[in-house]
């Protein structure tokens, strides 16, 4: 049976301290704030970032270099035979892109994973690898198995603020203006590769209902209609404990039967769409670990 070291990058919201005690590593994501360059949870807490983010500063953000990859990888292989690398999703980053081709020179001992994830969903695709690696999987029959089943999981997010969509060019400045003035909430999506539009609400209760709703049409649908037990079930924020505490109770009363993970939006994420959002996601289960 191979040795399968489970990696992924900081996207997942995998924190340092969470990988220790998961027994995986986690590669920091690079952001450039005001020219300076901080690695997610090594130099940069999240309440950093959110004051930071609040003071107006000039963020963006990067990727892992190859030589930190690399390192990274030579040193897992010194006790590992085989690496499956879980990044984020290829359609918001470049970097999966960048670590497949990174990845081709380890002759097969590092598989990476384009399974179209991030956040909540990429960090379950990381816990069922850690659990296919321990029943005896090696990586490129996990590496098979997550990318099966990418699109058998979704994300609704529903923002607070209209200016760092603004900010990333994803809608123009008229746009927003209206959308202040009216005080649209958009709901997003995040399925497969891509953040996109899903809905417009003009409160925050119609903003819940509608992620409510769209989960449990992802189950009737997309998941079909599968019980309780066979999904994980996620409420997640950027940094609204008070809001956030309430929206909790509401999707647990709404999905009585589910068991509600609680969960935080990762900073790349957060850096695009700004404080103050709240999210819902659902992942269908592996049925290799049922």
């Amino acid at each position: 049976m191979p040795r399968v070291a489970v990696m992924t990058d900081s996207n997942s919201g995998i924190t340092q301290d969470m990988a220790k005690d998961m027994g995986i590593n986690v590669v920091p994501m690079p952001f450039t704030i005001d020219g300076t360059t901080y690695y997610e949870d090594v130099n940069l807490t999240r309440e950093e970032f959110f004051q930071m983010m609040a003071d107006g500063k000039d963020i963006q953000t990067s990727q892992p270099s190859p030589g930190d990859l690399m390192s990274l990888w030579d040193k897992s292989l010194e006790k590992y035979d085989q690496i499956i690398y879980i990044p984020m999703s290829s359609g918001l980053s470049s970097s999966c892109q960048n670590a497949r081709m990174i990845a081709n020179d380890y002759n097969g001992k590092v598989v990476v994973v384009n399974n179209q994830r991030i956040s909540v969903t990429q960090k379950r695709s990381v816990q069922d690898a850690i659990e296919l690696a321990k029943n005896g999987y090696d990586a490129v029959r996990i590496r098979d198995i997550l990318v099966r089943d990418k699109f058998e999981a979704s994300i609704y997010i529903m923002l607070d603020t209209l200016k760092y969509l603004k900010k990333g060019g994803r809608i123009t400045p008229a746009a927003a203006a209206v959308g202040t003035l009216m005080r649209i909430k958009p709901v997003l999506q995040i399925k497969g590769e891509r953040l996109d539009a899903f809905s417009k609400a003009r409160t925050l209760a119609q903003g819940k209902s509608t992620m409510i709703n769209a989960i449990h049409h992802d189950i009737d649908n997309l998941f079909g209609g599968i019980d309780a037990e066979n999904v994980y079930m996620y409420a997640v924020h950027a940094q609204v404990p008070e809001p956030f505490a309430v929206f909790k109770k509401e999707v647990a009363d709404a999905f009585p039967k589910y068991k509600v993970e609680e969960d935080r939006l990762s900073l790349s994420i957060c850096c695009h769409i700004g404080p103050g959002a709240l999210a819902m996601g659902c992942v269908k289960k592996c049925p290799e670990l049922n």
